[in-house]
């Protein structure tokens, strides 16, 4: 008598969704977005991670510094809270005359050095190169930007002890449910690292901070979304393989734990939430044949996402790049569109 799907898509059909974009006109737009941003926040965990870590100032370590003949890579710890040192690599032109657009990189459910450019199996080799994954390499090295790869937040050396013992990729579930009971999320803990970084890279780097830009695959494409809907100094966001609904791609299909944000659906669908990047440039990029972000989904948040960016009165900043393959990213449709914006 029960039917699952059917529930679900009633459920999806039937939530009101306070902050689905209506408006026709651009101070209309500016009013909309100055009520979600604030509440998208709140869910995500941010609010209570500001109060929480008011009187904390991050701080940097360096561990080394490599020449890798055409850029130079570092690797750097970022302590974002007291008790999380977060790793990351920063990658950088070999001579630098003046101040640089900065290209934030975070990864998705895979190992963070293949986005630096480093391979440690042939599968991984594989998976960069056919996959384009060193998206942090192909930054500084083809555009001669710095870029920062990160450590997304429950990966890598922020793992569990028992996920490293297990060679677990990811301690996600982990992140989430200890997260969840102190008000906070895996997608808002990563977007809190995403604005330290930027705290740092001002600090720190010679970088235009009018031109900083976020772009990753998958995950990292969640990153990327959520990243720059909650932080105004991300210029140019392009997530890959992530934009779509959240009916249609984690609503639907079985996805890490990571994804979920309670109620987030009661404030708006997926291209609402990426309403919230406008005027700022956005390209989403997807793969034609992606099983877990479907490119008809992608299609509808697309159009529904262009009319946002049309009350803006910048729909030409607004772009959807579709690559012949699956689920990996796509330089072709990421670096012409980011050079565009950020040519001197």
């Amino acid at each position: 008598m029960y039917n699952a799907v059917k529930h679900f898509e009633n459920l999806y059909a039937t939530v009101p969704r306070k902050h689905e974009f209506r408006e026709t006109q651009r101070e209309g737009l500016l009013a909309w977005q100055a009520k979600f941003r604030p509440e998208l926040r709140t869910i995500l965990g941010l609010d209570n991670m500001e109060s929480d870590l008011a009187d904390y100032v991050p701080k940097a370590e360096q561990l080394d510094v490599l020449d890798m003949d055409n850029h130079i890579r570092e690797s750097w710890y970022l302590w974002v809270e007291p008790t999380v040192p977060l790793p990351f690599y920063l990658l950088r032109p070999k001579e630098i005359t003046k101040k640089l657009p900065l290209i934030l990189a975070p990864h998705g459910h895979n190992h963070p050095h293949i986005y630096a450019g480093i391979a440690h199996s042939e599968k991984e080799e594989k998976e960069m190169i056919e996959g384009e994954r060193d998206i942090a390499r192909q930054a500084a090295v083809e555009e001669g930007y710095i870029a920062i790869a990160p450590t997304t937040r429950a990966f890598g050396e922020t793992r569990t002890e028992s996920d490293k013992q297990n060679n677990n990729t990811h301690s996600c579930r982990h992140q989430l449910v200890h997260g969840v009971l102190v008000g906070r999320t895996p997608i808002g803990e990563r977007v809190w690292d995403m604005s330290r970084l930027i705290d740092w890279s001002i600090d720190n780097l010679p970088v235009d901070e009018e031109r900083i830009a976020i772009t990753g695959n998958s995950g990292g494409g969640t990153v990327s979304l959520f990243a720059a809907a909650c932080e105004t100094r991300i210029a140019v966001a392009v997530p890959s393989c992530y934009f779509c609904t959240f009916e249609g791609s984690i609503g639907t299909i079985r996805h890490c734990e990571c994804n979920y944000v309670p109620g987030v659906m009661r404030l708006g669908e997926m291209y609402d939430v990426a309403g919230l990047i406008a005027p700022r440039p956005f390209c989403a990029i997807s793969g034609r044949d992606d099983p877990i972000f479907p490119i008809k989904h992608v299609a509808f948040a697309f159009e529904r996402l262009k009319e946002i960016y049309a009350v803006a009165g910048v729909e030409d900043r607004c772009e959807l790049f579709i690559g012949d393959g699956g689920h990996r990213y796509y330089k072709t449709g990421a670096w012409p569109f980011v050079k565009r914006f950020f040519s001197d």
